[in-house]
């Protein structure tokens, strides 16, 4: 029997400034490089749980604007999926990180993507940020192109083994999905 997906929300977080800066925060526990996100909580929106999340793991109280998009993936044996808001902070931390983050830092969007430490989160945010910057007004508007094409060419920078894993994970995503929407989760 497929298991529910895990739901979560977080945030492109920018502060403005002569050049526009991306939060990344450094987990305690794994000592990685991510995006601020987390788990829902009972009753939560995605909405309010990514204002919530970002507060908590940045210390930052920010806006909350529109939505980005949604990412999938595999995370202790379960499937996550996260959406994302572009989010904008103020001025400087309102209050420390949660215990569980190690650091939080303000980088340029392409300094941001090298930092993440998964692969799926610098390929997310490397087709994203670029359009959360632009909705921002700080940057200019990305050219439009298909989402299939920057799949395309996401996939092109993949080992072999790193193709077949995505393959095997967009396979058992589709499947759990399918079997949740059938109510058979």
């Amino acid at each position: 029997m497929a298991r529910v997906p895990v739901m979560a929300a977080g945030g492109i977080v920018l502060r403005r400034g002569s050049t526009p800066l991306i939060a990344v925060v450094r987990q305690r526990k794994r000592n990685e490089w991510v995006l601020p996100k987390g788990k829902l909580d009972d009753g939560e929106t995605p909405k309010e749980a990514a204002h919530r999340e970002v507060l908590e793991e940045t210390g930052h109280e920010i806006a909350v604007h529109e939505f980005l998009g949604t990412l999938g993936y595999q995370s202790g044996g379960r499937t996550k999926v996260v959406h994302f808001w572009r989010m904008e902070a103020d001025g400087g931390p309102v209050r420390k990180p949660m215990n569980d983050i190690k650091a939080v830092d303000w980088l340029t969007l392409d300094d941001a993507i090298a930092r993440l430490s998964r692969e799926y989160e610098r390929a997310f945010l490397a087709q994203i940020g670029p359009i959360a910057l632009a909705a921002a007004g700080v940057a200019p508007s990305p050219e439009p192109t298909a989402p299939a094409d920057h799949i395309d060419a996401a996939l092109q920078t993949l080992t072999p083994a790193e193709a077949a894993s995505v393959d095997e994970l967009r396979h058992g995503l589709l499947q759990k999905v399918r079997a949740w929407l059938r109510g058979e989760a």
